[in-house]
């Protein structure tokens, strides 16, 4: 691949103003695509088949980055793009999410084959089928927590994650770093009415339970979980709504010393995700 081209050193360029307003989500939206920084991430997206439009590269760093990605995917890895463009040092590192950049930046289509906005009602596929594990997940608003659930649950066996809408975008830059390439082929379904969907898995014969703390919570551990059993993980501050609550079989808890209130609502996730995938 020829990088010795012309480099492109204008703020006002518009693939670095298109690029730089996909940190926001009405534009995410609006184009359906995102972005993400760094070589990981670049090589993860490769490998699992994302649909790359465009990848912007750091004058410095662009033979480093080339030279990387060809042995971590093979002599052709460049080949597969219709634009690769140079950015000054300057230019570049005004636009990149990164505190020390590793030179590469992409921007790759929303990714429809297994992220969807569904309804109980508009998808004839989306109620699992049997035996398919699943976390539920209720307003969470912070990106990376919601980055980190999912690559838990990529590392837990979780076959389908149900987002709230109110929960934070999956294609935020912090999702998508959080999620080290996870996101890019997990799952994941977000809907309006997360009550409906829980009353829907009960009627298929599923058990759902709320993480929260109520008098008559069971404790994890100690209770025997069946496969096909659910969680619901809820806000980092406030946890589940009543009506989700109330909606569930049960809510149940996490053991913990009187040394802390609470668990950061990704940790909590990973911990109630170990318990239900030995079901």
């Amino acid at each position: 691949m020829d990088l010795t081209g012309e480099i492109i050193r204008s703020r006002q360029n518009r693939t670095v103003v298109e690029t730089a307003k996909l940190t926001d989500r009405k534009a995410r939206d609006a184009s359906g695509c995102f972005r993400f920084d760094g070589i990981k991430l670049f090589e993860e997206a490769v490998k699992k088949g994302v649909e790359i439009k465009t990848v912007l590269l750091r004058e410095s760093s662009r033979l480093r980055v080339r030279d990387e990605m060809i042995k971590r995917c093979g002599e052709d890895v460049f080949s597969r793009f219709s634009r690769v463009l140079v950015l000054s040092d300057e230019v570049f590192d005004k636009i990149s999410e990164e505190k020390s950049p590793e030179g590469v930046i992409c921007v790759a289509k929303y990714i429809d084959k297994f992220q969807k906005f569904a309804t109980i009602y508009n998808s004839e596929n989306f109620l699992p089928s049997e035996g398919e594990r699943l976390v539920l997940v209720e307003a969470v608003r912070d990106p990376s927590n919601v980055g980190a659930i999912i690559r838990s649950a990529a590392a837990l066996g979780v076959d389908r994650l149900i987002l709230s809408a109110d929960s934070a975008d999956i294609y935020h830059p912090r999702a998508v770093r959080a999620s080290m390439g996870t996101l890019f082929d997990q799952r994941i379904d977000r809907v309006q009415d997360l009550t409906a969907v829980i009353s829907a898995l009960r009627g298929q014969g599923r058990r759902v339970f709320a993480a929260a703390l109520r008098e008559d919570a069971a404790v994890l551990g100690e209770f025997p979980l069946v496969s096909g059993d659910c969680v619901v993980i809820g806000n980092e501050g406030h946890g589940l709504s009543k009506e989700v609550m109330d909606a569930c079989d049960g809510c149940v808890i996490i053991p913990m010393t009187s040394r802390a209130e609470s668990l950061n609502a990704a940790v909590a996730a990973s911990l109630l995700m170990w318990e239900f995938a030995k079901a």
